[in-house]
């Protein structure tokens, strides 16, 4: 039975989603119908198609009582848009429906879990959430909520964890059937951790251990758990509240963090090798991962940030939107990231230099665009480093995103400060990317509203979002000293004939 507020929400959204022209929102990146989008839910496959939920508010474009939006796609790029999933219509999660995780039934249903949250006074007086774990179960287009919700509580937490934070659950089936959820909380140092719970059918579950917590190094609270092997490695990432900075790896406020460890034999607890950044830009946030039919692990991600979120241009419809989805591997320790090898099939109209001398500011013919797939390769000249290289995209006589990139230091430079963005907020980031000759290798992708940046074949990656006007569209490239470019552009164009 569809309730009343979930009715509203879907009728709501049908009515004003397909007034907004699709020339106003970005080609390939997931974006909701109308109203506010945050955290990537329940990214998974199911019947073999990739199903993307997301914390919803249909009625504004500011944060809200949390629904569940829905999409699907067949190649990771183009998202059918489905009906609101789920609302917050029960005492155990009035105040929300937060982020969760979906898996698919061996009886071909399938099963959404998330955090229920309601609101009440503690001894104290003072008004807190409540947040436990419930279920709803569907066929792909509506959902039933458990009879028995919820069905993780405050019983159901090891001694000191928090019932105020207790929230995100990434929900898994392993190969011998049983089903796993990982889970965010905070402990009694209120420091993050997370929590592992297992089940034989979904609906009965119980406490297995402590992965990993955070010991108040990285950040407190930790959202957004994600649990998975990789390449004979165990990787957890987790998106941690109130960091603190370490030199230009980890950033101040709500960051992410991707732990790369090994399973110990017999007990099977997470032991952690390495902790990094999982995105270096300005706007990425609660990452979730499937894994492919073709045994690929693909990451999506909020591309957003929550201390900018705010920053937003007057009289938006639709806010908030999704990275591109991304092909993970782990290499020498660490992790990489691409963009999905779907993206290459859109590529239209290659424009290739090769060796082209760079002392001062130079346009390339043919090099320029709002929606591209552009790789750009600098190096010296000679024996002689030049002293920094920068690259300018979104341009035009007012507005302009900038990377550059200092061989001696090492450091890349993101800067949107020219972007469009009329908000005093966080524009610029620098991190340090992986020593060498002076060469460096950028993978730029750009799709009207934002500038993804892949370095060095994925071994880092930076997000920004901008706000640029689309006739802003030249790129340039510059020098401090001398260097050689090598460029190879793509236009990234979609023809509905071409859709799976």
């Amino acid at each position: 039975m569809t309730s009343e507020p979930l009715q509203e929400a879907r009728a709501f959204e049908a009515q004003y989603g397909p007034h907004i022209p699709d020339r106003e929102r970005p080609l390939f990146h997931a974006t909701p119908a109308i109203g506010w989008m945050n955290d990537p839910n329940g990214f998974s496959l199911y019947k073999g198609e990739c199903h993307l939920f997301f914390q919803y508010h249909p009625y504004s474009n500011e944060w809200g009582p949390m629904h569940w939006g829905h999409l699907k796609s067949r190649d990771f790029l183009h998202w059918e848009r489905l009906p609101v999933a789920l609302a917050p219509d029960q005492d155990y999660d009035a105040f929300g429906c937060f982020s969760g995780g979906a898996v698919e039934l061996p009886d071909g249903r399938q099963l959404l879990m998330y955090t229920g949250v309601r609101r009440g006074h503690n001894a104290d007086g003072y008004l807190q959430d409540i947040q436990t774990q419930c279920l709803a179960i569907g066929d792909g287009v509506d959902y039933e909520k458990y009879p028995g919700n919820p069905v993780l509580t405050v019983d159901d937490l090891p001694q000191g964890g928090s019932a105020i934070d207790f929230r995100d659950p990434k929900l898994w089936r392993e190969g011998d059937g049983t089903y796993r959820a990982a889970i965010g909380n905070r402990t009694e140092d209120d420091s993050g951790a997370i929590l592992l719970y297992r089940s034989a059918d979904c609906l009965h579950w119980e406490f297995v251990r402590t992965l990993d917590c955070s010991c108040n190094r990285y950040g407190k609270m930790w959202e957004c758990p994600d649990f998975f092997p990789l390449d004979g490695r165990q990787v957890l990432i987790v998106s941690p509240q109130e960091m603190d900075p370490e030199g230009l790896e980890f950033h101040t406020g709500n960051g992410t963090v991707c732990l790369i460890g090994d399973c110990e034999p017999g007990s099977g607890n997470f032991v952690r090798r390495h902790a990094q950044a999982i995105d270096y830009g300005l706007d990425f946030y609660a990452p979730q991962t499937l894994l492919t039919a073709d045994g690929r692990r693909v990451m999506i991600a909020w591309m957003q940030n929550w201390a900018s979120a705010g920053a937003k241009p007057a009289h938006c419809r639709w806010f908030g939107q999704m990275t591109l989805p991304r092909e993970l591997s782990v290499r020498d320790g660490r992790l990489y990231q691409v963009p999905v090898r779907e993206l290459e099939h859109y590529r239209k109209g290659c424009v290739k230099h090769t060796g082209v001398p760079v002392s001062g500011e130079v346009s390339l013919p043919g090099v320029r665009g709002r929606v591209l797939d552009m790789t750009v390769t600098v190096r010296p000249t000679g024996p002689d480093l030049y002293r920094w290289f920068q690259i300018r995209v979104a341009k035009d006589e007012q507005y302009e995103t900038r990377l550059q990139y200092r061989p001696d230091e090492g450091v890349l430079k993101l800067d949107r400060t020219h972007s469009g963005l009329p908000h005093d907020i966080v524009h610029t980031r620098k991190f340090l990317v992986r020593p060498g000759d002076g060469a460096i290798k950028l993978r730029i992708i750009l799709d009207r509203f934002s500038v993804e940046v892949f370095v060095n074949d994925g071994e880092q990656a930076a997000s920004t979002v901008i706000y640029t006007r689309q006739e802003a569209e030249a790129i340039t490239f510059e020098a401090g000293g001398s260097a050689l470019l090598d460029v190879e552009k793509y236009d990234l164009i979609f023809d509905p004939k071409d859709a799976p």
